[in-house]
Formats: structure tokens, C-alpha cells, sequence
């Protein structure tokens, strides 16, 4: 996802192993004064999985740009040494405490006129950051897993990729927000398995399920959120296909389906 307050200056959340596709089909990402420079000024993370952090590997141009993320994040980065690639004089490291609302800033250091606020969210440790099966080794501590509350021109946008469970806490703050962009992993918890995907279900892989009684659609029903938009879709997800019953039933809902090139103005 891209967040900008001028519409000229960018900053991601999360970067993507297919992150050079993106910047190819989206004009706004283009370089514009010369072949590697970048209209990208900055890159918050939500977390340290694969797909959250693997795109950064293709902004190793040294251009210069702001990494924004938990400390439990960046540790992750600092500790692996292809991160490198990244060179430090030119992509700056930012600590950023849960809780904390900060304005990202442009590479001038000028304000973007945006205020971001991570908050930690239940989750799990990263797949390759698992040290065992049990609920403890793989639960993770606080900053392995957080959502990003964004607000600009008196909006309010609430972006959280993945989700292992509702809390009071978490429906609080999304309550009154102008858009949530939320994990829709699966479907059903045992999707995966039962289709012959892999050994995992959605819980396992710290991943809410769309549907039954302690799903999204369900835990959602009594929050007040101007729009709500299901991202980071597995291939297995029925809601996927635009006239499938689920599709169907989760429009019903209030819900929306993320595509790409999908744009979010309000």
C-alpha cells in the first residue's frame, strides 16, 4: 500500500516480494528526475514476515529513503546481513514506539502532513522465526505483529495485514474510522488443509478467518467503520471470485475486495 499527503511523495506500508512490479504498473512510483531516482521517501513496516519485507531488496539503488518500524522489526533487518544491500548512509532507520503517533518525514525533511501510529495486534512470530510449535514460542512479543493507524485531512485509515483475533481493545480503535484496510487471509479456518494447500490452518498461521462466530464479518458487525476492505487474500479464498456465494454474502456485510491498482481517497 502507498500513502501520500501531496500526491507527489510517497510513502509504502510494508514492502512486498513483488514490490518492482508494482512500482512498474503503478505512474505514480515512477522515477521522475532520472533513472533511479524515486518518488518513494519512506517504507513503514508492519511486521517481519516474508512478505511484509522481502520488496526491500529491490530499493537497493541507494536512493535515499526512511524505514519506519518496531524496534522487534528492525532487529530482525539489522540481524540479517543481506538487509546490507541497504545501505545505511542512504536508507535511514527509524525506532518507532507502539503507541506513538509520528509524522513521517520527506527525504528534504520536510513534514508529509501525515500522522502514523503503529499498535501492536495478536499475531505470531515470523515463519522463520519460529523456535517451536507451542502457543507461547510461537505468539511472538509485542512489535512482531502491529497494525498502522494513518490519519491526514481529518480522515482516518486503520491498516492491519494480519490478525489472529478480535480484542476489545483492537475494536475500540477501529471504531469511527473513515476506511480499514484488514487481513481476509482465508476464509475458513481449515481452508488450506482441506483443499490440500498445506498442513496449517488460518489460527495456526496467526491469521483470523473470514467467516463463522469469532470471524471478521462477525466481530465486525457491532464495530462503526465508514468502509471496510479485505487485503491480503489468500489464492484459496473463495471471495476472490467476483459471483461465488461467499463473494456474495461478504458485499452483503458492507465489505469490500481489494484488487490491484485499487485506489482509496476520501
Amino acid at each position: 500500500m502507498a500513502i501520500s499527503g501531496d500526491g507527489e511523495r510517497w510513502f509504502l506500508i510494508n514492502a512486498s516480494p513483488d514490490l518492482r512490479e508494482q512500482i512498474q504498473a503503478r505512474q505514480i512510483l515512477h522515477p521522475r528526475k532520472g533513472l533511479r531516482s524515486s518518488p518513494i521517501e519512506g517504507i513503514v513496516l508492519t511486521g517481519a514476515d516474508v512478505d511484509a519485507i522481502a520488496g526491500l531488496l529491490h530499493l537497493r539503488e541507494r536512493q535515499p529513503f526512511t524505514l519506519y518500524g518496531s524496534d522487534r522489526v528492525l532487529g530482525v533487518l539489522k540481524a540479517n546481513p543481506i538487509f546490507a544491500v541497504l545501505a545505511e548512509e542512504c536508507v535511514r532507520r527509524e525506532t518507532i514506539p507502539l503507541g506513538h503517533a509520528f509524522e513521517p518525514r520527506h527525504v528534504d525533511g520536510s513534514g508529509s502532513g501525515l500522522t502514523v501510529e503503529l499498535f501492536d495486534v495478536p499475531g505470531k512470530v515470523a515463519l522463520y522465526l519460529e523456535t517451536g510449535p507451542s502457543p507461547d514460542e510461537l505468539a511472538g512479543k509485542p512489535g512482531d505483529t502491529v497494525g498502522a493507524e494513518i490519519r491526514g485531512g481529518g480522515r482516518r485509515l486503520v491498516y492491519i495485514p494480519g490478525c489472529a483475533q478480535m480484542t476489545d481493545a483492537l475494536k475500540r480503535r477501529l471504531a469511527g474510522a473513515s476506511v480499514v484496510l484488514f487481513d481476509g487471509t482465508l476464509w475458513q479456518d481449515d481452508e488450506m488443509v482441506r483443499l490440500g494447500l498445506g498442513p496449517k490452518t488460518g489460527q495456526r498461521m496467526g491469521h483470523m478467518s473470514v467467516s463463522g462466530p469469532d470471524g471478521t464479518i462477525a466481530s465486525f458487525r457491532d464495530i462503526p467503520v465508514e468502509r471496510k476492505i479485505l487485503i491480503h487474500i489468500n489464492n484459496s479464498n473463495p471471495i476472490l471470485i467476483d459471483d461465488s456465494v461467499e463473494r456474495h454474502a461478504l458485499v452483503k456485510e458492507g465489505w469490500e475486495v481489494a484488487y490491484d491498482g485499487m485506489e482509496v481517497s476520501q
